[in-house]
């Protein structure tokens, strides 16, 4: 999943988080330069919070082998005292993806495992929609985001939480019909990470929730876990917030272990910064002892797959090139290499930079979903250490933001148009469209009729359910109930050649929706009616 951004209006009462109290637990040395200063990151993170609306974060930042910064601002969770601080745990996302890929690479070391090795010959039973690519994927493969499926494709079994489990969703990658051909472009997924993951149990016995605990948390000393059900009841846990019809609103975290390989881990910013030690070290630990080998920790950083560059990318940051290794993105930034990767869940986001000719690594954690925040602080405090030009990047994320939120609302004022153009008539009896409906991955989803509206509700979640309303022909919107999703979605009924609705097909109502929601993969098929 994507970090998704937050939007509406800045509430008066949130003016107050800049003036919340922070924790420090270490401070920089001579080697800060200016824009980089403790009182400079201060003012840094204050203002973007402000801006964002962001109740707390955590940065952390090392240099030359040494942590130079690492410190909390503001609160775990809105309406309550308790401050972050250095040792609080966020949930870091995709930022997992990353220990993965080093779990893998220990493997590789003891000669379990291959990069090149063939996955259906680890993993008896397992299928792609195309039996070439099937026989083909390898290991490599499903890490650096090139196997032909779509972006974000079949991450709605993932979001929102659901009760799939890791081998359900193993088992319908067989169904996601692919949107290009086989190591022809990148496009981010979720699934094969998951898919990675397993791969633990099956060459060690042991899961990998325990081999990443005790082979890689445990070994950083800072209370990190690899999943939230291991927190064990620390209470120095951030809180997920997003925010809603303008009001920040802490939301409950969410519990699903199907996903965990690529996206569970939960760590703080002195474990992360003891992370960023081990990759600029080429993978050893402080004692001298390898958690993996150079020659693997190469192989991360080795481009895999070309990204695409954003058109203001050039311009911005000078950057010229961006490719995916194993786990990291890969590209210039102001002159030097830049490895990085960013990570999302429902209410949290963080930002992992590292600068491997600088000794540089460079941390951000925030528990609200609000992207522009950490990225403003990330590219701020990587300018200062690599002396690039100094840019207001809180203000140019805030000009993004609102151009954002303007595209959204515009799609959204169409659908509205639409619907009130309807008048609440559709070209077909209510009734008509009643019934189940089944997608061969997703399940099943349900239309009902409640007084003179439908209801569209999917199964194996709480999360998605909502007022169906008319647009035009057959044609209607989904409102979920859940606002906070931000992902409201078209609905288009299909009828055979006696008029009889026979499925629905969906997509995203704006362009802006998150990728997670990818309703477009989507082919559901009336199974019974009313």
């Amino acid at each position: 999943m994507t970090f998704r951004r937050a939007r509406g209006a800045f509430a008066a009462a949130a003016l107050s988080l800049a003036l919340l109290p922070a924790v420090a637990s270490a401070a920089p040395g001579p080697a800060s330069p200016p824009g980089a200063t403790p009182k400079d990151i201060d003012r840094l993170v204050a203002r973007a919070q402000a801006a964002f609306q962001v109740p707390g974060a955590s940065v952390a930042i090392v240099k030359d082998g040494q942590v130079l910064f690492a410190k909390g601002y503001g609160v775990r969770q809105v309406g309550r005292p308790e401050p972050v601080d250095a040792q609080t745990l966020f949930g870091i996302g995709s930022n997992t993806k990353a220990f993965t890929v080093a779990a893998l690479a220990m493997l590789v070391d003891e000669g379990k495992l291959h990069w090149d090795d063939r996955v259906a010959d680890l993993m008896p039973g397992f299928r792609l929609y195309d039996p070439y690519v099937t026989r083909e994927l390898t290991v490599r493969d499903i890490l650096t985001h090139r196997s032909g499926l779509g972006t974000g494709s079949g991450d709605l079994m993932l979001f929102p939480p659901s009760d799939f489990t890791r081998a359900e969703i193993l088992h319908n990658l067989r169904y996601l019909p692919p949107a290009s051909s086989f190591r022809s472009r990148f496009a981010y997924d979720n699934l094969l990470y998951i898919l990675a993951g397993e791969l633990i149990p099956q060459l060690t016995g042991q899961s990998w929730e325990d081999f990443v605990q005790t082979r890689i948390l445990d070994r950083l000393h800072t209370g990190c876990r690899a999943t939230l059900k291991m927190i064990d009841g620390d209470p120095d846990v951030a809180r997920p917030h997003v925010v809603i019809d303008g009001k920040l609103t802490s939301v409950p975290p969410d519990p699903s272990t199907a996903y965990d390989a690529a996206g569970s881990i939960q760590c703080n910013a002195a474990g992360m910064a003891a992370w960023a030690q081990i990759q600029l070290a080429d993978g050893k630990l402080p004692d001298g002892s390898a958690l993996f080998s150079a020659a693997q920790h190469r192989q991360m950083w080795t481009p895999q797959t070309i990204e695409p560059v954003a058109p203001d990318a050039q311009g911005l940051t000078r950057t010229h090139f961006r490719d995916y290794g194993l786990g990291w993105g890969l590209e210039d930034y102001d002159g030097v290499e830049r490895v990085s990767h960013t990570g999302g869940l429902i209410g949290m986001v963080t930002y992992v930079s590292l600068v491997p000719e600088k000794g540089l690594g460079v941390i951000v954690l925030t528990n609200q979903q609000s992207g522009a925040a950490m990225s403003a602080i990330m590219m701020s405090l990587l300018d200062a250490f690599v002396g690039a030009p100094k840019r207001d990047w809180v203000a140019y994320y805030s000009a993004r933001d609102a151009e954002q939120a303007k595209l959204g609302a515009g799609a959204d004022q169409k659908a509205d148009a639409a619907i009130a153009a309807a008048g609440g008539q559709a070209a077909l009896p209510l009734d008509a469209y009643v019934g189940v409906y089944h997608d061969v991955w997703r399940g099943d989803a349900t239309v009902r009729r409640e007084g003179e509206r439908l209801r569209l509700v999917f199964s194996r979640t709480q999360g998605l359910q909502g007022d169906l309303k008319p647009m035009t022909g057959n044609v209607f919107v989904v409102r979920w109930d859940d606002r906070s999703l931000k992902a409201d979605a078209l609905v288009n009924f299909r009828t055979g050649f006696d008029g009889t609705v026979s499925g629905m097909t969906m997509k995203p109502v704006s362009p802006t929706t998150d990728f997670s929601f990818d309703f477009q993969d989507l082919d559901f098929t009336r199974t019974a009616a009313r």
